[in-house]
């Protein structure tokens, strides 16, 4: 059995003074820290598409009002703005916070919904971990290499019409849950983004063509009863890494996954 200790809970001025302290801190870090952020901005699309994924914008969930999903939309509009064409050179590393910024009402963006403690809340550029599930699940079906991924601490809701697997996203609270990827190739890669009338849509590119194909999957999903009466959700995430000229090919572990459950697996709906 997988032991998930009971969530504890923390003072308002805590969370906000210990925010505050990680931010600084990952600000220090992006400039002297050893990596090279990637900001060169190209909107003519590379030549080799290596991956493509889109998300269904507006879902309707239990318990969240419509206004702020629309709100997240105008939230990723800004967002996209500032990511969109990025040129990651070798030996670059990609910083999602670093590209876009603090989210603020100055800057345009809205009030859209956030996640708490398992619980759903609002805040200024709330949404936005919709773009972080999207980058991450196309980087795994690149060359690009994860250096800082934050998985989802709780499962808030119910499958409902699932096509990923449980644990696949990435999620994000600005500055330092951070998604970072490297580029450990020997050629530029792009990550494109764009938003439809109904999706969130996203592809990365590369210069040249690669020989390998990427297929992500998921082993070991079960829920657990915790000694403290609290459902957990567990699964890995692997993946199949094969060469396409030689049709070798070989499996690696990506990230095991822990998530405190907020409803009950045996009441789902």
């Amino acid at each position: 059995m997988n032991q998930v200790e009971k969530p504890k809970k923390r003072s308002a001025l805590r969370k906000k003074v210990g925010k505050e302290y990680f931010c600084l801190r990952q600000k220090v870090n992006w400039i002297t820290g050893p990596e090279k952020f990637a900001k060169e901005i190209d909107l003519q699309q590379l030549p080799n598409t290596l991956i493509t994924h889109q998300s269904l914008l507006l879902r309707r969930l239990k318990d969240v009002d419509m206004y702020l999903q629309h709100n997240k939309i105008v939230n990723l509009k800004l967002a996209i703005d500032k990511i969109n064409g990025v040129i990651i050179q070798p030996g670059e590393s990609f910083s999602l916070w670093k590209m876009v910024g603090r989210p603020s009402k100055a800057r345009g963006f809205l009030e859209g919904m956030t996640l708490s403690n398992g619980r759903v809340t609002t805040g200024i550029g709330g949404g936005l971990c919709q773009l972080g599930n999207l980058i991450y699940w196309m980087a795994l079906h690149s060359p690009l290499k994860v250096t800082k991924r934050w998985r989802h601490s709780y499962d808030v809701f119910p499958d409902v019409n699932r096509k990923l697997p449980f644990g696949s996203g990435a999620t994000l609270c600005y500055n330092y849950i951070d998604l970072q990827l490297k580029n450990e190739t020997q050629m530029p890669i792009q990550i494109n983004l764009n938003l439809s009338d109904t999706h969130l849509q996203g592809a990365i590119c590369s210069s040249y063509p690669i020989q390998f194909g990427y297929e992500v999957f998921e082993r070991n999903h079960k829920f657990e009863l915790q000694w403290w009466g609290g459902y957990t959700r567990h699964n890995e995430i692997w993946r199949k890494v094969t060469n396409i000229i030689t049709a070798d090919s070989n499996e690696e572990l990506i990230t095991q996954n822990h998530a405190i459950m907020m409803y009950n697996p045996l009441i789902q709906g």
